[in-house]
Formats: C-alpha cells, sequence, structure tokens
C-alpha cells in the first residue's frame, strides 16, 4: 500500500498511542454466530481474549471502520467473530454473516472453477486459451498460440504490473469482459513469456471466460451452483439476493485524516465485470467453510466434494518464482516464495504456507493455511489499510508457528509511521510534497482551448477534454468515475486532479505535438511514484481525434 502525504500525521500519532487509547464503540466484540466450544479455546496456542484485543486495536489504529475474523482448526471452527461497524452512519455491527467483498482472494475460486472441469475431463491446465476463446490474442502470435488457462493464473504474462486494470477499475466499468479480452492484443509487453512475475487481474477475467466457453453457463453460475452452493456458504459470485443485502459492509477509505465511504466499490447486489477477478461476495462463516475444504483437499464439512484431492494440489503447486524480501527472511526465516494457482506460497519457520490477501479500495481480505497444522486463518474488513488484516494474521500464524509474542498492531503501525515520515523527508530535501517531487510554473505554454477535443487510446478508448469556464476538465468514456479537473503544471504538462479524492492516483497528462505544432496526442502517469499499479496511466498513448 502506498502511503500518501495525507496520511503521514495520522499515521506518525497512531505509532504514539497503540494500547493507550482505543475507540469507545469498539470496546466490545459482537457476538460469535457459531460460538466455539470453550474447550476448543483452551486447548488452541492463542488466547482468544487476546486475538479480541487485537481486532480492536487494529481497527482503531488503522483507521478501519469493522472486521470480522475466522480460524480453523483441525476441521473445527474455532473463531468467528465480527468487531466494529458494518455502517459508520447508523452505527450498524458486523458479525460473523456480515458481507464483504474479497477481493483477489476471488482467484482462488477461479482456479477452483477450472479445477471441477478439470476434474470432469472438460479442459486441462496446459490446455491452449484460443481453444476455447478463438478471439483471444496478445501483441505477440507465437505467444498467443503458445498462451494457456495455466499462463492466465500466474502472473507471468510477460505484460506489466496491473496492465490494462484501467478497463477493471474504478467502478463501474463501462467495458465488457468480451471488449477486455479484444483489447488485450493493445497491450505492450515489458518482459519476455513466461519470464517474471508481474501481478494481474485481466488475464482472471479470461480464466472466467475460458470456464464459461467450456462450462456452458457463466462463470457466476459455474461457482455458484458447483462450488458455494453445494458448500452450503452464503455467498455469491453473480448477483446478490435482496434478502442478503440487510448485513453487507459498506467500504471505507481515510482521505484527508478523515474515513470516507469509497461509493464506487460499494456491494450493489449486481454481478461485475471484475468478478472473476476480485468480485466475490462473502462473509467469515462462508470462508471459514472454504478454508475447511480447501484443508480437507476438496471436501467441504457438510461431507460434499467439490473437487479432487489431486486438483487441489495441483492449485497449490508452485508455478513462478516470487521474490524473498529481507523483511520476510528476518521475520518468518522465509526461503522461498511463489505463485501458483490463484495461490501464494511461501515457507514461515519450517512450515509450508498458502495464502492469498485482496485489496480493493474499501475493502481488504488475507487468508493464510498452514496445511501441516490443519491451519486456516482469514479476516476481512472494510477499511483500506493493509496494517489492520496483517496485524490480526500475522498474531495467529504466529502463535500456531510458536513464535514470541508480539504487538502486531504496533509493529505494523510504527512500520508505516517510519515508511510516511522517510518519505516526506526525502520529499522535503528535493524540494517537493510527499505526492509531487517535481516543481512546476503552474502555468503551459499554449492557450487552455488549444487542449480541448477528443483523445483515443487503442485499449482504453476516448477521453474528452473539455473548457469549463476557467477550466479543463478530463472524462473518460467507458469509466464514468475518471472525470477530473486538469490544473496547469508546466510546459504542455497538466495535473489532472480527480473529483474522487478517494482515488488517491492524480496523474499528469502530458500533450505532444506534431511537425506543424499542433497538439496531436497526449501521455500520462502517476504524479505520486509509488502510487497504485491499478491506475496503469504509463501504459496510454492518446492520439488527437478530429472528431
Amino acid at each position: 500500500m502506498t502511503i500518501s502525504s495525507m496520511t503521514v500525521k495520522a499515521l506518525i500519532g497512531t505509532a504514539s498511542i497503540i494500547g493507550l487509547s482505543y475507540l469507545a464503540p469498539l470496546a466490545a466484540a459482537h457476538p460469535v454466530n457459531k460460538a466455539a466450544d470453550a474447550s476448543v479455546e483452551r486447548s488452541t496456542p492463542i488466547d482468544m481474549n487476546v486475538l479480541d484485543t487485537d481486532a480492536i486495536n487494529a481497527i482503531d489504529a488503522f483507521n478501519t471502520p469493522g472486521m470480522s475474523i475466522g480460524v480453523v482448526h483441525k476441521g473445527a471452527v474455532i473463531y468467528a467473530k465480527g468487531f466494529g461497524h458494518r455502517d459508520l452512519n447508523d452505527k450498524r455491527p458486523v458479525n460473523s454473516e456480515t458481507l464483504f467483498r474479497v477481493a483477489s482472494t476471488t482467484k482462488a475460486f477461479t482456479a477452483a472453477s477450472l479445477a471441477v472441469l478439470v476434474d470432469d475431463g472438460v479442459l486441462d491446465w496446459d490446455d491452449r486459451v484460443i481453444d476455447y476463446l478463438p478471439g483471444f490474442r496478445m501483441s505477440d502470435p507465437w505467444v498467443t498460440r503458445e498462451f494457456t488457462i495455466r499462463d492466465l493464473l500466474t502472473h507471468r504474462s510477460g505484460l506489466g504490473l496491473g496492465a490494462g486494470d484501467l478497463m477493471l477499475w474504478p467502478e463501474p466499468t463501462g467495458f465488457t469482459r468480451q471488449e477486455m479480452i479484444y483489447n488485450l492484443r493493445h497491450l505492450k509487453p515489458v518482459s519476455g513469456f513466461r519470464d517474471k512475475y508481474a501481478y494481474d487481474n485481466l488475464l482472471y477475467i479470461v480464466a472466467g471466460e475460458v470456464a464459461a466457453a467450456a462450462s456452458g453457463m457463466s462463470w457466476e453460475d459455474l461457482v455458484q451452483s458447483r462450488i458455494l452452493d453445494p458448500l452450503e456458504m452464503d455467498c455469491y459470485a453473480g448477483e446478490t439476493p435482496r434478502t442478503a443485502m440487510r448485513n453487507t459492509a459498506i467500504p471505507y477509505g481515510f482521505v484527508d485524516e478523515e474515513i470516507v465511504e469509497v461509493t464506487r466499490n460499494k456491494i450493489s447486489g449486481k454481478t461485475t465485470a471484475s468478478a472473476a477477478a476480485g468480485g466475490l461476495v462473502c462473509n467469515i462463516d462462508g470462508m471459514n467453510t472454504w478454508m475447511q475444504t480447501q484443508l480437507a483437499g476438496g471436501v467441504g464439512p457438510n461431507g460434499v466434494r467439490v473437487f479432487s484431492e489431486a486438483q487441489r494440489d495441483a492449485m497449490w503447486t508452485s508455478q513462478t518464482i516470487l521474490r524473498v524480501g529481507q523483511r520476510e527472511r528476518e521475520l518468518d526465516r522465509t526461503n522461498f516464495k511463489t505463485y501458483a494457482l490463484g495461490w501464494r506460497k511461501e515457507d514461515m519457520h519450517g512450515y509450508e504456507v498458502i495464502s492469498h490477501t485482496g485489496t480493493l479500495s474499501g475493502f481488504q481480505a488475507y487468508l493464510a493455511l498452514i496445511p501441516e497444522l490443519e491451519l486456516g486463518v482469514v479476516t476481512l474488513n472494510n477499511g483500506s489499510n493493509y496494517g489492520a488484516r496483517t496485524a490480526v494474521v500475522q498474531t495467529v500464524l504466529k502463535a500456531y508457528l510458536e513464535q514470541p509474542d508480539r504487538d502486531w498492531v504496533a509493529y505494523y503501525a510504527t512500520l508505516q509511521a517510519e515508511a510516511a515520515a522517510k518519505a516526506e523527508a526525502e520529499a522535503a530535501l528535493e524540494g517537493g510534497a510527499a505526492n509531487d517531487n517535481r516543481e512546476g510554473s503552474g502555468t503551459v505554454n499554449r492557450p487552455l482551448p488549444d487542449y480541448a477535443g477528443a483523445y483515443v487510446d487503442p485499449w482504453f478508448g476516448r477521453v474528452d477534454i473539455t473548457r469549463q469556464g476557467d477550466d479543463l476538465r478530463f472524462q473518460s468514456d467507458k469509466m464514468v468515475k475518471m472525470a477530473g479537473t486538469l490544473e496547469p503544471f508546466d510546459l504542455n504538462t497538466f495535473i489532472v486532479k480527480w473529483d474522487d479524492r478517494e482515488f488517491r492516483a492524480d496523474a499528469y497528462m502530458r500533450f505532444e505535438t506534431n511537425f506543424d505544432g499542433e497538439i496531436s496526442g497526449a501521455t500520462m502517469r502517476h504524479v505520486d511514484p509509488e502510487g497504485s499499479w491499478s491506475f496503469n496511466f504509463q501504459d496510454l498513448n492518446f492520439a488527437r481525434s478530429e472528431d
């Protein structure tokens, strides 16, 4: 997560009050819907009262309105609780049945939907994508021909980090899935095919459409009818029933030191175009069932098998090598880290850990399994700071891994505060603010009307730059939320200030001229070099349209 200048003061303040001040409404956990037996709690390595306290502290420290936590061990649910609020306006509490968008932890369900079809003999992991989607094209014909279903799930396509994400987010998207797949041919690779890891969402949309083509039903219906319903999970791949909408979490972000709603990512009840990459809606009771099913090799706690143990193992098999960071080595003695099929895999203190996180503005998820210990932990929340989910999961994992006690809430709050302070200090030395280390004149070379017009990118489509009073306005044709004001920066460059400040992704827009000196196109990039990579402005190359 990027720490912007708007959060620096709040984070530094947080680091100094951990353990001293908590929000009064969060003082007691809301009751668990499926209470664990007291004898089970006493037999676990972690004191559940400590976990309660950590959850409350994490909500306070990381500006997170609400959170739910689940733990399964040796086939049983031993923890399923909600904390804080799913709706700050009405002070509605989170419980174990509260629905959240689970973001990229959805990817494991997309992999499982394909595993079901492998079990059925309908497809194979190494089948070519074009055999199911004849219109699928990458920019290189050889890559198109060789691209397999396995390649769709393993983030090794050769495309850059988050390539094409601007067709998915910010929601609602105006692109259909078919348009997204068609536009892949316009995205340029930044590395060799299968050469290196670069996280990707768009290819999971393709994977969902492969599953749909092979099964004869939509990805949503496939996941619902073959996985969620048989496991009796009150979770939804497509439309969320009206009755279930009564207990949904509202997403929140932290902007200008205030907690604000992220309205664009609210659970609407409707199917989203991004469903196969990050659109599943679920609760802690359902995610506990999912963890039990994974740990049991594809058999749910109700005895229903949804995929074979062989395919569970295939989904957990390493495919793409990931870099191990210094902090991971120091904290967990991690020696390897890889991406499998919809899962990450690494070692911690000698144990194999299968995990995945989910990040969507206003929603955070983190699920981790230690198969050898028959342990699973998951947390869902309706905030936008990774610290809350990570602190809680670390508390559980480290207890079962028999590591020394540590206040993980304080650890991550301090880590974030130090990173924010460092970024602020470095920017100050360069003479700019934390999110803008360049200085501009505040003027541009030409009269503003010269820049107005329609501009078209091969994959993103049309944007209109229009004159409104003394300002220029940016509006995307397909992505209605991509609207903002162009502020003159320098030469032929503006800064696009998005109307939705929760984006935290203001962008430079630099206009280009042809040999006749006329404005002929434009490119974009982040103002904050550490800005969210899901806003892949750097891949845009607009040409001015005569239309």
